[in-house]
């Protein structure tokens, strides 16, 4: 498994780096958010308009709360030595990072990949070498394979790929046309 190296370098960093480059964290996500939940909008009309069922909601993306390792009481933090400082380091760490920032962000931009992967499925049914990633947003048929001349013309791959036709996968459509 390929890794990033981030931890071995962390050390060496000076510190006006690590001072400039924390807070850096925040800026994308402040500044994509909006953009980011109005393309999810979008393209979540855009499936339903078109007759898509079935989809995921974006909770279905965010890890329970329960499952946390660390709750409020337990919540490991940088310690300065300052107890004032550490305890509000604390709630402000973990309010913030560890309930919203990630579990809600990294969710976010999950389910918006998943959206725009039902969206590919079903607009663009043809493989190439990173489709088969696209298996998360798997859909029973591609708009292509709606109409039988224009299934005809697709590669026997793209016709049978089960990530966009649900025939495939169990061998007959139980569906009526």
């Amino acid at each position: 498994m390929e890794r990033v190296t981030i931890g071995a370098n962390f050390s060496e960093q000076p510190l006006w780096k690590k001072a400039v480059g924390i807070p850096l964290i925040y800026f994308p996500l402040i500044t994509t958010t909006p953009f980011v939940l109005l393309g999810v909008l979008l393209v979540r009309t855009h499936l339903k308009y078109v007759g898509g069922m079935d989809i995921r909601s974006y909770w279905d993306f965010v890890p329970a709360w329960a499952s946390h390792r660390y709750c409020y009481d337990n919540q490991i933090i940088y310690s300065t030595g300052s107890t004032w400082y550490n305890l509000r380091a604390h709630r402000f760490y973990w309010i913030f990072n560890c309930k919203l920032y990630c579990p809600l962000s990294v969710a976010l931009f999950r389910y918006a990949a998943y959206l725009v992967m039902i969206v590919e499925n079903w607009w663009c049914p043809f493989e190439h070498d990173k489709k088969q990633e696209y298996a998360t947003g798997a859909i029973d048929k591609s708009y292509w394979h709606l109409h039988d001349q224009e299934k005809e013309r697709l590669h026997p791959d793209d016709r049978g790929n089960p990530i966009w036709n649900e025939v495939s996968q169990n061998g007959s459509d139980d569906r009526a046309e």
